[in-house]
């Protein structure tokens, strides 16, 4: 069992996230909900819920203020952040919170389902961690201990706004650089983030680490990644992957262990799982119905 907690001011916004949850994920996710920032701290203290659905914009104690509580007794909370501010005016408090993805609102099944997917892949190695006896030594990677890396405000050459640093330390934001001719946003920014992709796939990578690669915040790079290719990093990973994973399973002698590491899942029921919900068969299926 899942505890999730989704915190928007927006009654409509909770009851819909909470459908989506319950359609994809069943009993196998217990929902709660908070209306405003000192709610959602008081829940995810009383309810112990390892997966936060957060609106950035409350009033009052917004979504980044109450991540910010969150996040100091509870370190490996995972945080999703939802906003509906194309300028992410957040961004240089949130960036600090290493958040495992920014969604724009409105925000579809195709987004969210793959991040939560990923979402309760990162409590899963949490609970273990807490229960190895070592106390986290065999912990794996993970979206926001990647990013504690040195993912924060104007380190690695990131301005902490979203932008990108120059050698000269100077801000410059994508849209500002003129050689990045728009193509469905920016053609070689779009081109940069694809061969970054391409190239780490079979890696237990994060969005963080995209962004860091691509040296901008990862606000920013949540936002120029949507501009890119329409949907979220998570999203977009998930789908090569299986997309990846389709070709492997062309050969009848891959061990479906050896695909699902290959893609970059070192867990094959995660895989297995992933795979299924995308395209409607478990791995051994889909090979078993391949043309021979």
């Amino acid at each position: 069992m899942y505890r999730v907690l989704i915190a928007d001011d927006e009654e409509i916004e909770r009851l819909s996230f909470s459908r989506k949850l319950k359609k994809y994920f069943g009993e196998s996710c217990e929902v709660f909900h908070a209306e405003n920032g000192m709610q959602a701290i008081l829940a995810v203290d009383k309810n112990d819920t390892p997966i936060v659905i957060m609106d950035i914009g409350m009033p009052g104690m917004n979504g980044v203020e109450a991540a910010e509580w969150i996040r100091k007794s509870h370190p490996d909370c995972v945080i999703i952040f939802l906003t509906a501010y194309d300028d992410f005016s957040y961004a240089k408090r949130a960036v600090s919170l290493h958040a495992l993805e920014y969604l724009l609102k409105p925000c579809d099944d195709e987004e969210l389902i793959p991040v939560m997917e990923e979402a309760m892949r990162q409590a899963d190695l949490c609970r273990r961690k807490a229960e190895s006896p070592a106390g986290g030594a065999a912990f794996g990677r993970s979206g926001f201990a990647a990013a504690g890396e040195g993912g924060r405000d104007g380190e690695n050459g990131r301005d902490g706004e979203g932008g990108r640093s120059t050698d000269a330390g100077t801000s410059r934001r994508a849209e500002d650089d003129p050689d990045q001719e728009p193509e469905n946003g920016y053609s070689r920014v779009a081109a940069a983030i694809r061969a970054y992709v391409r190239e780490n796939y079979s890696r237990d990578i994060s969005m963080q680490d995209a962004a860091r690669a691509m040296n901008y915040s990862e606000v920013y790079f949540c936002r120029l990644f949507k501009q890119c290719f329409d949907q979220n990093f998570t999203a977009y990973l998930t789908h090569l992957r299986v997309k990846e994973a389709k070709k492997l399973l062309e050969d009848p002698r891959a061990n479906i262990k050896d695909v699902s590491r290959s893609v970059g899942y070192s867990d094959s029921k995660y895989f297995s799982k992933i795979f299924k919900r995308i395209t409607g068969q478990l791995p051994s299926e889909y090979r078993d119905k391949l043309p021979s």
